[in-house]
């Protein structure tokens, strides 16, 4: 199977995508056209500027449809992950990663951050949507029956059997009402014990089909080269074929059978997922399979990994938090520290709005010694920041200005509670092993009236997973604010 890493945001060709597919432009236009009827792909107008560009600003995107041979728009990738499509797998590492063609262990590590970040969803991505309807995702559903299975087992049922004086639970209403007791000062003894057995039945149908199943998926997964992507071995557990559990319709009906008698959600949950493999059937190599494991949306990974790691404590209540002096008497110790900044009051209504200023990421940490209060702003940017030349790539002044906002919304609040200072921060990823500090930025008429500059650091991203999946928290020293 065709594999190829791409990166995100980077401007490509036709020509190019020709060349990652491996085809010609004919067999490539549609293709195109499915990459981008399902978000993962836009086109902009190609332009000297744009080459250069590592962010896409929706206004630049453009809606015209693909001819062969054109050259008048660049294509970018907007997706971190996985892409499987009509038998070629596109590897989408992040923007950050400028230096790596092939960067499998980075890439290794995001799959494994998105697989955390998508735990709590308890939803198994089926299907994928896009502007004309949904299409078969067989990617999730064939990693999602992998990783079950090394989590759970294979699918069993189970039968109990009575033993006589077996090693399982004793039965004693059976013992009692079944068999002779020896008295003994009073006392019942009894000789023979009833006992329950509970046993698998290793030529269950559903068992049987839950094996080949594992079986056909970690081939296909083996074949694409995604097995050792994801940290996966391959099983082979059957020489089973569909065909042996009966046509489509028959394995269909006995599976919505179990669902009628299976309330164990696990269990529920893996049938489902058959189901749907069955009913939809079909391979990676289909020409009308695009499957997709991964995400649109990477800053949201980003920032859900810096809050996780610098220990947000925005919904922490006050009473909870370590303090440099006892809390003052006008907070009460069950507000949230979120709660603490003031929401705009329309006056002629005389009530506020439910809106306010939300920060990324707030914590109360001693550093060296020194109560510090810390203002984070996760940004996903590849800021180009050097000595002497004009600032490209960075975060607008929206986002400069909300991160002085922040500070003044709890600036009463720091001054109360004796803070020794706040540190206000960017934080943006990198590829570099180590913290980068690019020093900071800063709006003069915010500063005179006492406002800290913002600092600007750049993360190692790798740094920042490890701390992420291990559930570890950044020592915030090193950061240097």
């Amino acid at each position: 199977m065709i594999s190829e890493f791409v990166r995100e945001q980077q401007r490509y060709t036709q020509k190019d995508l020709c060349r990652i597919l491996e085809c010609s432009e004919e067999k490539a236009i549609p293709l195109i056209r499915q990459l981008k009827e399902f978000g993962v792909l836009k086109a902009v107008r190609a332009s000297y500027n744009q080459r250069d560009m590592s962010e896409l600003l929706d206004e630049d995107i453009e809606v015209a449809d693909v001819e062969a041979g054109e050259d008048e728009y660049y294509y970018v990738f907007t997706f971190v992950g996985v892409i499987v499509v009509a038998g070629r797998v596109m590897k989408c590492y992040p923007k950050y990663l400028l230096h790596a063609d092939q960067p499998k262990e980075e890439l290794r590590q995001v799959l494994k951050v998105l697989e955390k970040y998508n735990t709590n969803e308890q939803i198994v991505r089926m299907f994928n949507d896009s502007s004309e309807g949904s299409a078969f995702n067989l990617l999730a559903v064939l990693l999602f029956l992998m990783q079950d299975y090394y989590e759970n087992g294979i699918y069993e049922n189970t039968d109990n059997i009575v033993e006589s004086n077996g090693s399982g639970e004793i039965i004693w209403d059976k013992t009692i009402n079944e068999n002779f007791a020896m008295i003994t000062y009073n006392r019942p003894y009894y000789v023979d014990l009833q006992t329950r057995k509970r046993i698998t039945d290793d030529h269950d149908y559903f068992k049987r089909l839950h094996e080949c199943i594992l079986t056909i998926a970690s081939n296909e997964l083996e074949d694409a080269g995604l097995l050792n992507l994801f940290e996966l071995v391959g099983v082979d557990l059957t020489e089973e074929t569909l065909n042996d559990f009966g046509d489509k319709e028959v394995i269909l009906y006995n599976i919505e059978k179990e669902l009628n008698t299976q309330f164990n959600t696990r269990k529920q949950l893996v049938l489902k997922t058959i189901y749907t493999y069955i009913d939809h059937s079909g391979s990676l190599y289909d020409i009308d399979c695009l499957s997709l494991f991964g995400t649109n949306s990477f800053n949201l990974v980003w920032e859900k990994v810096c809050a996780e790691i610098m220990n947000n404590q925005l919904d922490t209540r006050l009473g909870a938090l370590r303090l440099p002096i006892p809390l003052k008497d006008k907070y009460s110790k069950q507000t949230k520290l979120i709660e603490i900044i003031e929401k705009p009051l329309w006056t002629v209504t005389g009530k506020t709005a439910t809106d306010t200023l939300i920060p990324d990421v707030v914590s109360v940490s001693v550093v060296n010694g020194e109560w510090q209060f810390l203002i984070f702003d996760a940004k996903y940017y590849n800021a180009k920041l050097e000595p002497g030349m004009s600032p490209k790539a960075q975060p607008g002044i929206e986002s400069v200005t909300k991160q002085y906002l922040y500070q003044l919304a709890y600036q009463e609040f720091i001054d109360e509670h004796n803070f020794s200072s706040v540190k206000n921060c960017f934080i943006l990823p990198t590829e570099d092993d180590a913290v980068l500090d690019k020093e900071e930025v800063s709006l003069q008429m915010l500063s005179k009236i006492g406002l800290q500059s913002i600092k600007v650091r750049f993360l190692p991203a790798k740094m920042a997973y490890e701390n992420y999946l291990s559930g570890r928290k950044l020592d915030i020293a090193l950061l240097k604010l």
